[in-house]
């Protein structure tokens, strides 16, 4: 029974109001986006995790989203290589904090391979790994046999409109898989049980699973129904001003 007990989260910087964005919603408010992370922090410290909160970092914007920059599996962490140019170094930043948890068992994406860890969605010992603007076939390729180096496994799937993988699909354990959009239908998903979530609540498709909790966004009634349903704690967090910079709710922590 897969069992987080670490979690890591980086203080968002002033200069988030910067990040990266393809979402036209405006630019964030960043008094509002550092109560929202607080809001994030406080729903972690329900899921019985020890928690590590590293400094804000003005030099990266978009630093907050530590997802993208490493993968942490139960037997080794792979550095990864971000596809977005101005990311590049956060994992120079967040590589000690991440490290120290695995000695000796520290892998690296390397160039020309690029891989943002919100490409990537663990179920049991396989990872599902999307082919995006962020994450190439080079790095995925590598991706998997850093994996299979390990004893796990990884596949390729192939996106067509979100950013990121993890954009439009959340594994919630227990054979439940939420999906949005072009993931409802792929074949590689069909013999988990695919929880639909409707296209005006696709945001929502974005959740984590930690420990029996699901932490989603607010203000999305027919998901969290959906994800009740099912038995699990539902904690809603404010992500609004993260979705003005594509981030969504697994995008600001790391769970090992």
């Amino acid at each position: 029974m897969l069992r987080f007990k670490h979690i890591i989260a980086r203080t968002p910087c002033k200069a988030l109001v910067d990040g990266l964005t393809s979402a036209n919603l405006g630019k964030p408010d960043y008094q509002k986006a550092l109560d929202q992370h607080n809001d994030y922090i406080r729903a972690l410290q329900q899921c019985d995790v020890d928690i590590t909160i590293l400094p804000p970092d003005e030099k990266f914007p978009d630093s907050v989203f530590v997802e993208d920059t490493a993968l942490c599996t139960p037997h080794c962490v792979i550095i990864t290589r971000p596809g977005a140019e101005s990311r590049r170094q956060e994992t120079e930043i967040i590589e000690e904090s991440v490290t120290r948890f695995y000695p000796k068992k520290v892998e690296r994406i390397t160039a020309p391979g690029t891989v943002e860890a919100g490409d990537i969605m663990m179920v049991g010992s396989h990872y599902y790994i999307g082919l995006s603007a962020r994450t190439n076939q080079d790095g995925a390729n590598q991706m998997i046999t850093i994996l299979e180096k390990y004893g796990l496994t990884g596949s390729i799937v192939t996106l067509e409109k979100v950013l990121h993988l993890k954009t439009g699909l959340a594994y919630l354990e227990n054979n439940n898989l939420l999906a949005a959009g072009e993931f409802i239908t792929k074949p590689e998903f069909q013999h988990l049980n695919i929880i639909e979530i409707p296209q005006q609540e696709s945001y929502a498709a974005n959740c984590i699973w930690v420990n029996g909790n699901v932490i989603m966004p607010s203000g999305y009634p027919i998901t969290k129904s959906k994800i009740a349903a099912l038995g699990y704690n539902v904690i809603e967090v404010d992500t609004s001003e993260y979705r003005k910079i594509d981030g969504g709710v697994s995008c600001m922590s790391l769970r090992f």
